[in-house]
């Protein structure tokens, strides 16, 4: 007993000399740490007596610290856990025992009124410049000030003093060197213009050189680590802060590539592959304004550089197969389906193999993205100048097109239908036989959709005189395959707007073949017989079976209810026998006065017309015949943030820079 009594006072003894923070606990400055049994050391003396006999030094003394002492002592390596006074409450910890990060601790020091919250930083730039050194630019003689013979190697030394970069990040940073590059582009630009004999072979590697060095930089990725995914539809873009030099550089190398003096013989020493490489590169970066002046860029190099132009259709190809297949995320998809569509129409008849399957392995996969909504107009276009250039490839391209319809996204199968009514526009007759039966069933279930805005947009198909030309020429076909889902939505659908667009559709019907019509309806009539039959066959089947199952069960109660008898409608619709029953028994009353329906869609129609109040307001979207072909909203148009509106409202493309005399050029507030 003795022996254990002697260890706990050796270790009690031990923790007293090993620590002097633990001599303090919270209660007096001088009395020592308490320690459990009888043998508890209670007097500054013994504790004195045990430290020397340990060998160890004396207690240290407990300094006060201020707040700023503190922080000034944490970045000096001081541990941040000390006490700051004898009056403390906080509990001292060992080097075995580190302080607790909780969101107490977290709390102590914050003033009292104030929470802290740990927003998500918004990014402010759209391109990381790594500048290494910063270097003092001095101001040139201009051009006009040296003589002829010296303007070629001042025109190098001018070159040489723009491939210099700035970190824009700080705004008030070197504001003369800043200037002095601005300034120096801008008579670069002015020079090159209007000046004859200035491009000879020495200033070809220089100006590829100084482009690349201010556009080839890093563009980081749209997601911010602490905060939300960046969505292109929602957030603002983010400007790139050296725009003022970018724009230059980027009119002077179009000035310069559009020259009449520009040999491209030369120009493909430096004009190359990776040089293509690393430009496709910059279409991912955030800022619209670049992503304008690159597509004319690298349209410009594709007319040019014959010898790129397969090159060129590989890259983008690569970069829409990493955008379908991988990521689903890229700023410029839009940009270079635009350049492609250009490219397209451009195209030799007969069509390439290498063309056709560009078009079926990228442009129709590209419809299933989750993001159509961004590029879909350039799309459709490309796909249309396909089908302009190519027929026969009509037949592929709507297939396809249904294989990718969208089953739940429903403004995505608006746009699926704006697109197919373009391609009717331009689809010869003899290719419209070969896709009217899937087509048209699709176009059936969409009239069915309870989503107003997709049933609405199919029935404006009858307000297109060329597709009702197509189909009154095909009427024995189309119109048994639509007649179910008009009939059905012209009493059953829930908004009064899809009523009055049936009515149209069944109409343009009766008048293009009313024998036709007249016998649809009496099938409509004899399938809804049918069904009825049926769908009683199985009612009386499942009261037999119930019971059947009552008689073998002798009264005792069944483990789960028994539902009821169900039946799939002619619409593709599971529904109960109850439910179709009633939701079919108005139905069955008019479908004997269906050959007499112009008279009654008449009367519905007048109807229409005298009760306009029943419609909801928000429900009224179209007038009439639409205009433009966006019949969905988007759920931003334009950013937000004021600054960013009016710097992209002040941008000018890129063509109409070009067009512009210098001067006029020089003047846009976007350079200053």
């Amino acid at each position: 007993m003795q022996s254990i009594r002697k260890k706990v006072l050796r270790k009690t003894n031990d923790s007293n000399s090993g620590g002097g923070s633990n001599t303090s606990n919270g209660k007096s400055g001088g009395s020592s740490s308490k320690s459990s049994g009888k043998n508890s050391v209670s007097s500054p003396s013994s504790s004195t007596s045990s430290n020397n006999s340990d060998n160890s030094g004396p207690t240290p003394t407990i300094v006060v610290v201020t707040a700023d002492q503190r922080q000034a002592h944490a970045q000096a390596g001081v541990d941040a856990a000390a006490p700051l006074s004898p009056a403390s409450n906080h509990k001292s910890h060992s080097k075995d025992e580190p302080p607790k990060r909780d969101p107490l601790n977290r709390l102590k020091n914050t003033p009292k009124d104030v929470i802290p919250i740990s927003k998500a930083p918004r990014r402010q730039r759209s391109s990381r410049f790594h500048v290494t050194e910063r270097v003092e630019l001095e101001k040139l003689p201009n051009f006009n000030e040296v003589s002829v013979d010296k303007r070629q190697e001042l025109f190098l030394k001018k070159l040489s003093q723009c491939a210099v970069i700035f970190d824009f990040n700080d705004a008030s940073a070197e504001l003369q060197g800043k200037e002095i590059k601005r300034a120096t582009l801008t008579e670069l630009l002015e020079y090159i213009t209007t000046n004859r004999g200035v491009i000879t072979e020495p200033i070809y590697p220089e100006v590829v050189s100084m482009f690349a060095m201010n556009l080839f930089r890093t563009i980081p990725p749209q997601v911010n680590p602490t905060g939300d995914a960046f969505d292109p539809e929602e957030d603002e873009p983010v400007l790139e802060l050296a725009w003022p030099h970018l724009q230059i550089v980027y009119e002077f190398f179009l000035r310069f590539i559009e020259s009449p003096e520009f040999d491209t013989n030369i120009a493909k020493k430096y004009i190359n592959p990776q040089f293509i490489l690393q430009l496709l590169d910059l279409f991912e970066s955030e800022d619209p304004r670049e992503r304008d002046f690159l597509k004319t860029t690298l349209h410009r190099i594709y007319g040019k550089f014959l010898n790129l132009r397969a090159f060129i259709r590989r890259s983008i190809n690569n970069v829409f197969f990493q955008f379908i297949y991988e990521t689903e995320r890229h700023n410029g998809i839009a940009e270079l389906l635009e350049i492609l569509g250009s490219i397209i129409n451009g195209f030799a008849l007969p069509l390439k193999d290498e063309h056709k399957t560009f078009l079926t392995k990228v442009l129709i996969p590209l419809h299933k993205v989750k993001s159509l909504t961004l590029y879909h107009p350039q799309l459709a276009y490309c796909v249309v100048q396909f089908l302009e250039k190519d027929p026969s490839l009509t037949e592929e391209v709507i297939c396809g097109l249904l294989r990718f319809w969208p089953k739940v996204n429903s403004p995505k199968e608006v746009m699926f239908l704006n697109e197919i009514e373009e391609i009717l526009d331009v689809i010869e007759p003899q290719e419209f036989v070969k896709i009217q039966i899937p087509l048209f069933q699709q176009i059936a279930r969409c009239v069915s959709s309870p989503h107003f805005q997709v049933a609405e947009r199919a029935l404006y198909y009858w307000n297109n005189e060329y597709i009702v030309n197509l189909i009154g020429d095909n009427v024995n076909t189309i119109l048994p395959v639509m007649f179910p889902s008009l009939y059905h939505n012209s009493k059953a659908h829930w908004n009064r707007t899809i009523h009055g667009l049936v009515y149209n559709a069944l109409k343009l019907f009766m008048e293009i073949n009313p024998a036709l019509f007249d016998e649809c309806a009496a099938q409509y009539k004899q399938n809804r017989q049918l069904e009825k039959k049926r769908m009683k066959e199985r009612e009386e089947t499942w009261h037999k079976l119930e019971k059947t199952a009552a008689h073998n069960t002798k009264g005792l109660p069944l483990p789960y209810p028994i539902a009821g008898p169900t039946i799939t409608t002619t619409l593709g619709v599971e529904v109960s026998v109850s439910s179709y029953t009633n939701l079919y028994a108005t139905e069955d009353d008019d479908a004997g006065n269906l050959s007499s329906g112009d008279e009654d869609l008449e009367g519905e129609e007048r109807a229409d017309e005298e009760n306009p109040e029943d419609e909801h307001g928000e429900l009224r979207m179209f007038d009439g015949r639409p205009d433009g072909v966006n019949l969905f909203r988007r759920k931003s148009i334009i950013p937000v943030d004021e600054s960013v509106l009016s710097e992209l409202e002040r941008h000018r493309s890129l063509d109409d820079v070009l067009n512009d005399p210098p001067d006029s050029s020089n003047s846009n507030p976007s350079n200053s």
